[in-house]
């Protein structure tokens, strides 16, 4: 028998160990983030932009096939934060780009 300590989980109504409870609260934390195809994205990717996009506040547009490096997730499951040229605090909607393999 483990000398670990049980926990009441309010959620499920069950004891369970320490260790699991906060394996379960830590996955029910991470948000998913798919990207246009559906592709699971995680911080550090690189995605492609599928559309033409306007960036508002720095009158450019950024074509479609552009490259975007080194994306980081911002806990919405539909926002992507990452950096271009020219543009600081870029975040786009995950529908319009696609996981670079």
């Amino acid at each position: 028998m483990s000398d670990e300590d049980y926990v009441y989980d309010e959620e499920s109504g069950e004891w369970m160990p320490a260790s699991e409870l906060a394996e379960r609260r830590a996955k029910a934390d991470q948000v998913e983030v798919r990207d246009a195809v559906g592709n699971v994205l995680q911080d550090g990717d690189q995605v492609t932009l599928i559309k033409d996009l306007d960036v508002k506040g720095a009158g450019q547009t950024l074509k479609r096939g552009t490259l975007i490096k080194s994306i980081r997730l911002t806990g919405d499951p539909q926002e992507i934060d990452c950096r271009y040229d020219g543009i600081k605090g870029l975040v786009l909607r995950a529908e319009f780009v696609r996981k670079r393999s």
